[in-house]
């Protein structure tokens, strides 16, 4: 799917690129042919109105292209004389030669007289000619066309080449673009995808366990039994209660549902009263719980959700800790945030599972299952400290794993 939605992206915008340059490039290209068939009519009016050359002893009259560019356009003028039915024709200069009582001459003069324009093209000889009646004469002036269309043919290649050469770069540009953009909805998919996978896994255990206590009901006569299965039925469904509310806390998330309602509170009393109530889980672990826990930190935010955030933290710290290691929790004011940490000891995470760790029912040591939990509490922690317009990142080495929580003071 990823490589199909880049292959629209790619071709959506090659597509969209070759109709501006080929815009471009035809607006260019009528441009010039309007700018070249303007100088050639303005030489035509020119020699038109000198006279005196000698045939075949004048240079090519140039006009000028794009004010350095010079084009020499061969030429001729001729002078024609009535004479009763018949015309006399004087060639009175130019750069073609033979052109005297020619068959090819009297071709081009008698179709250009036929012509009801003063002004036009010869098509079979690609001459463009101006035609002047002067009483007693008629002035005839022509220009060889073949060299407009040679100076477009010329410049356009260019121009097609280089819209060429911008395509193919165009195109990997495109290639990367499309993969840097498809990248979010590549990791999005990646996610969905394991979070399909993971969800089955961690339901599937629970609904075995109602199933299996549900049949053993129906078959049990014992009083003692049954009561004991339905309390594990109670159990594996309160267990599932809790991975539904919390996928439903991460699907609101993703929706951008917030429902954090924020007033000014301390976060020192709400840091304290989740200390307090982690205390005997921490002591029953064998794990003790420091705490340094600065005063009056005030600031704009949810109580409820903050130790739900507050709990996760140190619920991680407590449960992965290394064995008789203390977690310790500091809680104090910077400049202008509030900064909560969580540390605990044990082996350091790696930088490549560190930066997972906030991925849904991910957990670094691989060990689905040994823990309690359904790896989900980091992501609903990173939600809480978005919609606090807060962050939370982890550090590790070798003396500690920390998890870091940073929101703005109250104002």
């Amino acid at each position: 799917m990823i490589r199909k939605l880049r292959l629209k992206l790619v071709a959506i915008c090659m597509a969209m690129v070759t109709a501006v340059l080929a815009a471009v490039f035809l607006s260019v290209f009528f441009a010039m042919r309007r700018n070249v068939e303007d100088l050639s009519r303005q030489l035509l009016h020119q020699v038109a109105q000198e006279s005196g050359y000698t045939l075949g002893g004048q240079p090519s009259v140039g006009i000028a292209i794009d004010g350095d560019q010079t084009i020499l356009l061969p030429y001729f003028t001729v002078n024609v004389y009535p004479r009763g039915g018949a015309y006399l024709a004087d060639v009175t200069g130019g750069t073609y030669s033979n052109l005297d009582d020619s068959a090819e001459l009297t071709a081009i003069l008698q179709d250009c007289l036929s012509q009801p324009e003063t002004e036009g093209f010869i098509q079979d000889y690609h001459l463009r000619y101006l035609r002047q009646d002067k009483g007693l004469y008629i002035r005839l002036a022509f220009v060889d066309a073949s060299m407009e269309r040679a100076v477009l043919r010329e410049m356009m290649g260019s121009y097609l080449i280089i819209g060429a050469a911008a395509l193919l770069l165009l195109l990997g540009v495109s290639v990367l673009l499309s993969r840097w953009a498809t990248r979010p909805v590549e990791r999005a998919w990646r996610q969905q995808r394991q979070f399909l996978s993971d969800a089955s896994h961690e339901l599937k255990t629970p609904l075995t366990v109602i199933l299996s206590n549900a049949e053993l009901l129906e078959a049990a006569s014992l009083a003692d039994r049954p009561a004991r299965w339905a309390d594990n039925i109670h159990s594996e469904a309160q267990q599932m209660k809790s991975l539904v509310e919390e996928m439903l806390t991460l699907a609101r998330a993703d929706n951008m549902v917030r429902t954090a309602v924020l007033s000014e509170l301390s976060l020192s009393d709400v840091v304290t009263d989740c200390a307090l109530a982690f205390e005997p889980v921490a002591f029953e672990a064998g794990k003790p719980l420091l705490e340094r826990i600065e005063p009056d930190v005030l600031v704009a935010g949810d109580r409820d959700k903050l130790r739900q955030l507050a709990g996760i933290l140190l619920d991680n710290a407590i449960k992965y800790g290394a064995p008789g290691g203390a977690v310790t929790l500091t809680l104090e004011k910077t400049d202008r945030q509030a900064r909560l940490v969580v540390a605990n000891p044990g082996a350091p995470i790696p930088p490549e599972q560190l930066s997972r760790l906030f991925e849904r029912f991910y957990r670094a040591d691989g060990s689905r299952g040994e823990q309690s939990g359904f790896g989900l509490g980091l992501p609903i922690a990173k939600v809480i400290a978005g919609e606090h317009q807060g962050t939370l990142r982890a550090e590790s080495d070798a003396a500690s794993t920390r998890f870091i929580f940073t929101m703005p003071l109250k104002k």
